[in-house]
């Protein structure tokens, strides 16, 4: 659905090269821009993988109006595959079986005579029979079945896409629709032993889908603790690393980057890992047997790894957070669809690097912080938990943590720049626990607490510390690295997910990391992520978030520009606590 489907199709048949995933695809799902796009990456890294098998049904209709293919003659069509790589293109036209003059070239089945009924039937089964040994024999194949939308049903075309309010049994089209479609009990009897022997059994005991795939030990990860106020460290880089060593103790485990990895200083994944590529090139790490998947198309990218998740295996998406809105719908389906899955499978983990501070240089087209506004509202789901590491050592800590979870989905937000070192590891698994940690606490007259999501925005915020430290005001610093914790439990629909992790910081303990005089919000990105902190905090309050995007030479500048800066933060500490 949605031009999402295929997704799912390929990461099933990647894991289970045994097994024949065949994905519906509609007027409409063909329309959508991904989907060929997506199989076309997919067969350029995986050429042997050819056991999913994409089923066209052309109606001629998209649901509100005539589909934009419903132009396209049968040759264009066959020719629209074949030029995609598709190698075996099977097209079925209910037309060639008309013998009710139908007008148009979208014809329903249901009108044919009993004969040609059963004809046209026996040559889709055919032509489904011959698509699936070609599919599962290695030919890169689709179906295409040509027939009028609503056949068989109470409206045709676009109008039978949905039942509507005023489609009810009062209405003659549906006892007419009911009346003319009927079957005996014995015939619903036959439908029903066809479906069962046709895949096997049951499909809740068949389907790869209803079964927990086996997982490798991961052991234990090469954690490196980097000393707190020594050199600078990259955090990507940090995390790269530990990468790296999943990838080699798991053989499913793939790495997705539209934007590259070099890029967002995790090349060590691909000297690790290989980037998968027909093309051997030890100059950028890449050959056909890799681990890092990284077609340039952010929906490729988090399809696979996402659809690879809901199967059951571990990847990583990454992105740069100014490109991953392209991604973020199949994400988010996954994550819904982990909520409620029966079964337990690894969490779908991200990391999104090279933030809108970062990115000034490059202006509008590279700062997207507002993407975090997706995430914020999705924390409310129950099982989204996006995670803002404090430095290098924090990173490692958080990505360790993600990866022994279950059916969430886990974001991680981290600069490529090298940035102090702030924390131990234990401070950050606490962190993890209770929502945030602080870093830095001196007493005055009044206390002030900054509490800031992301690491390059502590910056400025120990800078204006030590100006109203001058001031005689006390500060308190705290890194918010779990935002999701701060929420109060019945903020969010965590009870009813699946694999639920209700832990939430109660009120003491929030008193405890936040309680101060005044508090103020500080974030490089979207100001919603600061929600359950200025929902909880009874003091006076206020935020410091992103506003819009600017060119410039420096993080320092764009910052200035959206107001956070040093002495702005002191000023306004200064405000409310006077």
């Amino acid at each position: 659905p949605l031009g999402q489907g295929q997704h799912f199709a390929m990461a099933g048949a990647l894991l289970h090269r045994d097994v024949l995933f065949p994905v519906t695809i509609g007027d409409g799902g063909i329309g959508e821009p991904y989907v060929m796009s997506s199989f076309g990456h997919f067969n350029t890294a995986y050429p042997e993988v050819t056991n999913f098998l994409p089923i066209l049904v052309w109606n001629g209709y998209s649901q509100e109006h005539h589909s934009m293919v419903s132009t396209k003659s049968n040759e264009e069509m066959i020719a629209y595959w074949k030029g995609n790589g598709f190698k075996e293109i099977i097209l079925v036209n209910a037309k060639d079986y008309d013998d009710a003059n139908q007008p148009g070239d979208y014809v329903d089945s249901t009108e044919f005579s009993w004969e040609k009924r059963l004809e046209f039937t026996q040559v889709v089964l055919e032509a489904t029979d011959k698509a699936a040994k070609s599919a599962l024999g290695g030919k890169l194949t689709v179906l295409i079945v040509k027939q009028l939308k609503g056949a068989g049903v109470h409206k045709r075309g676009a109008k039978s896409h949905n039942l509507y309010p005023g489609d009810n049994l009062e209405k003659d089209y549906i006892v007419s629709a009911l009346k003319t479609r009927a079957l005996s009990p014995e015939a619903w009897e036959l439908v029903r032993s066809n479906f069962e022997r046709s895949a096997g059994g049951p499909a809740s005991q068949q389907v790869v889908t209803e079964k927990e795939l086996p997982l490798p030990d991961l052991g234990e990860l090469p954690l490196e603790e980097f000393p707190v106020k020594g050199d600078k460290q990259v955090a990507t880089t940090a995390m790269g690393k530990l990468v790296g060593h999943v990838g080699q103790k798991d053989p499913n485990f793939i790495v997705s980057n539209a934007d590259g990895n070099a890029a967002s200083g995790i090349n060590n994944i691909n000297i690790a890992l290989k980037i998968i590529h027909p093309t051997p090139d030890e100059t950028y790490f890449q050959g056909p047997k890799g681990q890092v998947y990284e077609p340039l198309s952010e929906d490729a990218c988090a399809g696979l790894a996402v659809s690879l998740a809901l199967f059951g295996s571990r990847t990583l998406w990454c992105s740069y957070e100014s490109f991953a809105i392209n991604g973020l719908p199949i994400w988010q389906t996954v994550t819904q669809a982990m909520a409620e899955l029966r079964r337990p499978t690894p969490s779908t983990i991200t990391l999104f690097t090279a933030g809108a501070l970062e990115q000034g240089r490059n202006g509008w087209t590279h700062q997207r912080p507002e993407i975090e506004n997706y995430f914020a509202a999705m924390m409310r789901n129950g099982n989204i938990f996006p995670l803002f590491p404090t430095d290098a050592n924090s990173i490692q800590v958080c990505y360790d943590w993600a990866l022994t979870t279950k059916n969430k989905g886990i974001t991680i937000t981290a600069s490529k720049s090298p940035l102090p070192v702030r924390t131990t590891f234990e401070q950050t698994r606490q962190g993890l626990q209770d929502g945030g940690v602080v870093l830095q606490e001196t007493e005055g007259s009044k206390k002030v607490v900054f509490a800031v999501i992301g690491d390059m925005t502590l910056i400025p915020a120990f800078d204006a510390a030590a100006n109203l430290e001058e001031q005689g005001i006390g500060v308190k610093i705290v890194s918010v690295i779990n935002p999701r914790r701060l929420y109060r439990p019945n903020d969010t629909a965590s009870q009813t997910c699946t694999d639920a992790d209700n832990h939430f910081l109660d009120d003491q303990g929030f008193e405890k990391i936040f309680g101060g005089d005044a508090l103020i919000g500080v974030t490089g990105g979207s100001s919603a992520m600061l929600e359950p902190i200025m929902l909880r905090s009874n003091c006076r309050r206020d935020t410091f978030a992103w506003k819009r995007g600017e060119t410039a030479a420096s993080a320092g500048q764009i910052m200035a520009f959206n107001g956070i800066t040093a002495e702005a933060l002191a000023k306004r500490a200064v405000e409310l606590v006077g």
